[in-house]
């Protein structure tokens, strides 16, 4: 077993280090994402609007408490299951990265967005412990699949411009396919954890925030 866990390490490690390139532009991207929303939600002046967002999805939480964890479960699987696809989709075509990119900005954008309203409506120690139960957990695993996923897509960008044989395009697709799937399985992971472990954390605490 220890074997095995140390050859899938020494393949990421191998991969990102044949492709820092791709994987620093994907973190930037993801990061400029977060600093916008940050920004936007410290910037806005409807501070009303926030407090009504975060307190609605704390009431929506509560009521999780004889509620149905598995349409949650299957709503949030549906969710990556369409983002996958967006994106596998996206880096199939030529034309498809700048979306690719806006997808990962964009992801990046709403995490920001989340941790800043959290920390304003709740305040500081009680924001940072809600989003470590609500957030943090889950995308331990969500950022460096939805990274992975990036960087495949500009990976198969480069195939194609260097390579425009039939075959080299036919074998990168279907590479770029294969890790869309290994993320797609590793996101319906991260489903599970937010749901079945943060979702049920959340609501034995609720009652403090």
């Amino acid at each position: 077993m220890r074997k095995k866990r140390n050859g899938v390490f020494s393949i990421i490690k191998e991969d990102v280090q044949n492709n820092v390139k791709s994987y620093l532009i994907i973190v930037v991207i993801f990061v400029i994402g977060i600093f916008l929303g940050v920004l936007l939600v410290n910037q806005t002046d409807s501070k009303e609007e926030i407090e009504k967002y975060i307190n609605s999805y704390i009431d929506e939480t509560k009521k999780l408490q004889n509620g149905d964890y598995l349409g949650e479960l299957r709503e949030d699987i549906k969710n990556n299951i369409i983002l996958v696809f967006f994106l596998w989709f996206a880096g199939t075509t030529i034309i498809g990265i700048p979306i690719v990119f806006g997808i990962i900005l964009f992801r990046g954008f709403c995490l920001g967005c989340t941790i800043a309203s959290c920390v304003y409506v709740l305040g500081k120690i009680k924001g940072l412990i809600f989003l470590a139960i609500t957030v943090l957990l889950q995308n331990i695993i969500f950022i460096p699949a939805i990274i992975i996923l990036g960087v495949s897509c500009i990976k198969l960008y480069n195939s194609i411009i260097k390579d425009r044989r039939k075959e080299n395009i036919k074998l990168s697709i279907f590479k770029h396919s294969i890790i869309s799937l290994i993320v797609l399985t590793i996101l319906i992971v991260a489903s599970i954890v937010k749901i079945e472990i943060s979702y049920r954390m959340i609501v034995q605490l609720i009652k403090y925030f």
